[in-house]
């Protein structure tokens, strides 16, 4: 067992940066007991939220490099025995630690506290309030999270609810019959025996009806457009929308039940054109769609699986020249796309559960949480951005790129077709100019993919001479200390003096265009310091508050 705790330790140690599930606290000597049961309920509900079986909170480690530091933190086994017991006092349902794990490394303690993921439909409280973790963070659960983690317990499913006034005759046999197509290519080895069924015998058998009774989720995926009176005022419908360059709309088409068949009809709705790439070191250029065509239904039957139907919207397919952008009603019951993409496993909830088990057996979505990692993976592949999620409360919209935004970026993956996803989606958050924790600017920075300070990198070139758009990556690269101490001192022999606000006028311009005008004139600020201190290169014969530069 204890070498499996430094085997988890170890794992978790070398991770880039922590999880909103794994928090690292140097905690020496002592720990604000109301605080350990904040980060308990914090952990455990995030844990839930993002389908971890533990969370865990490490004593003993530097949160920032997770240099080892060791804890004396209740420095006896009976002081651990006896912090489970209190603890527990004042968590839901009297929940406490799993274990509370003691190690030794580097000639130190360390403490790894394990805690249980909140069980479904129970967020887990500290002393009568909820939390949970926004980065680093320590936050209030918000009322979102709270509900989707209740919610799991309920038995009530929307899309399985029968609908007593529809029967078979309410469904579209062209659709029944490609749904029977679908669920044979799903389950080749039943190919004879589902020949042999009836329509209702593979209904119930694919899971799309119950006992024969017709459900939200028949309705839906195979129903006939009339037959949507029975679920109103629910709203069961896809809207393609073709826009300018300017944003305005050109186009547009409305898709309802059968779902199943509605799909084929917007995937060809969307052109999907053809476009000319130059691959690896060839000098022959190949023909591609600017969408892979598995990344379009993927996107959009993800749309349908996870739409919140009670909230009477429609799913939306927005094409712009370069995008396309899908939109589907509810909050994203995974928590974050972040989340999806470490845990690369089986979601554990879906908000409607029948729905999606129907699909799945229709070979629409996977069940085995691998259609939005291969998402990403596709588009690695090709060269192109990542998947651009925003998630609200409300909506989740993901944005699908037909285009390069950052060259460099882009021949970053050419030259590193080895690179693992985790690395490519920071690298992608860097050329579409998001936050990164500093931990992850750190991480790309040893990796040399990445150039600039911090907060305001940007994507490498390999080799410079190799990119095409030169001029702009040496603008936002910079040059180098001397070329702008040399410009100074031909200032100087010019005009024989200058002022701060001269220098100022002469090198701003010219610094990397990454920095803003605070980093500027910092910059410029340490130059000064390093030629008058350092090099004695310049003195200063102003005041210190107004200094006047000339040459020594």
């Amino acid at each position: 067992m204890k070498e499996d705790i430094y085997k988890i330790f170890k794992k978790l140690i070398e991770m880039p940066s922590e999880t909103e599930w794994l928090e690292f606290k140097e905690a020496k000597e002592k720990f604000d007991y109301n605080d350990l049961g904040k980060y308990f309920s914090a952990l455990s509900n995030e844990a839930n939220l993002q389908g971890k079986e533990q969370a865990w909170l490490i004593f003993g480690v530097e949160d920032k490099k997770h240099k080892i530091v060791g804890t004396l933190y209740k420095n006896s086994q009976k002081e651990l025995d006896v912090l489970k017991h209190e603890i527990s006092k004042k968590l839901t349902h009297g929940l406490t630690f799993r274990h509370i794990h003691t190690l030794e490394t580097e000639g130190k303690r360390v403490l790894l506290f394990e805690i249980p993921s909140a069980p479904e439909g129970i967020p887990i409280a500290w002393d009568g309030h909820y939390y949970g973790r926004n980065g680093a963070s320590l936050v209030a659960l918000n009322i979102s999270e709270i509900e989707t983690i209740r919610n799991q317990a309920s038995k009530k499913d929307w899309s399985a609810e029968i609908v007593e006034s529809a029967d078979i005759n309410d469904l579209e046999p062209e659709a029944i019959k490609k749904a029977r197509e679908k669920y044979k290519e799903k389950y080749p080895a039943k190919s004879t025996e589902v020949d042999k069924w009836d329509n209702a015998t593979f209904l119930n058998k694919a899971k799309i009806t119950i006992n024969g009774k017709i459900t939200r989720a028949a309705l839906i995926l195979l129903g006939r457009p009339e037959s949507l009176a029975y679920i109103s005022p629910y709203v069961c419908k896809i809207t393609w929308i073709l826009k300018n360059d300017d944003g305005t709309s050109k186009d547009y088409q409305h898709f309802e039940a059968p779902l199943l068949t509605s799909v084929d009809e917007v995937f060809t709705k969307i052109r999907n054109v053809n476009l000319r790439i130059m691959p690896g070191n060839s000098i022959f250029p190949i023909e591609i769609k600017a969408y892979e065509p598995f990344v379009i239904r993927e996107a959009l039957n993800n749309c349908i699986a996870h739409q919140d139907y009670t909230l009477q919207s429609s799913i939306t397919v927005t094409e712009k020249k370069d995008e396309l952008v899908f939109s589907n009603a509810g909050s994203f019951i995974p928590g974050t796309i972040e989340a999806v993409i470490k845990q690369n496993a089986p979601q554990r909830h879906y908000r409607n559960q029948f729905l999606a088990d129907a699909m799945v057996n229709l070979k629409m979505i996977d069940t085995i949480g691998s259609g939005i990692i291969r998402m990403y993976t596709e588009q690695k592949k090709r060269l192109l951005p990542m998947p651009t999620y925003e998630i609200s409360e409300k909506e989740v919209t993901v944005k699908i790129y037909g285009k390069e935004i950052d060259e460099n970026y882009t021949r970053i993956l050419m030259n590193k077709t080895d690179m693992d996803i985790d690395t490519v989606i920071l690298l992608d958050y860097v050329q579409k100019k998001k936050k990164l924790q500093r931990k992850q600017f750190d991480y790309l920075k040893k990796k040399k993919l990445i150039e600039g300070r911090y907060p305001n990198p940007y994507v490498a070139a390999s080799v410079a001479d190799a990119i095409e758009s030169r001029e702009t990556y040496i603008k936002n690269r910079g040059f180098d200390d001397k070329y702008y101490k040399n410009m100074i001192i031909e200032l100087l022999d010019t005009y024989g003096k200058a002022d701060r606000a001269a220098i100022d006028r002469l090198l701003t311009d010219k610094l990397s265009n990454i920095l803003d005008d605070k980093q500027k004139s910092a910059k410029i600020r340490n130059i000064i310091y390093s030629m008058s201190k350092r090099e004695q290169r310049i003195k200063n014969i102003g005041t210190t508050r107004k200094p006047i530069w000339v040459k020594k």
